[in-house]
């Protein structure tokens, strides 16, 4: 299995109410071999945390790289993350 882990650091100012639409937006995608996917906001426990992360669990590789190169995951990441996001950090591991 892969796990697909992303954090974003948000803009100054940044409404939540966008960067909960941009979640629920990757949660919504339909995507063959993904097992779970888990979105949440910073709950504000400790200073300096990021402000939003993406859990996403895949079959395997191959189904981790067709979610990586698809047309609506990319356009939910341009057109609703980017302007967000000061910076957005991934790693994909195997569990």
């Amino acid at each position: 299995m892969i796990r697909n882990v992303v954090v974003g650091r948000l803009r100054p100012g940044t409404d939540l109410a966008a960067v909960r639409s941009a979640l629920d937006a990757i949660v919504a995608l339909p995507v063959e071999g993904l097992l779970d996917v888990r979105v949440g906001l910073n709950a504000g426990l400790r200073e300096g945390a990021w402000g939003f992360a993406i859990t996403s669990d895949f079959v395997d590789a191959a189904a981790y790289r067709v979610y990586d190169a698809d047309a609506e995951h990319n356009r939910i990441r341009r057109e609703l993350f980017d302007p967000l996001c000061e910076e957005i950090a991934r790693i994909q591991f195997q569990t």
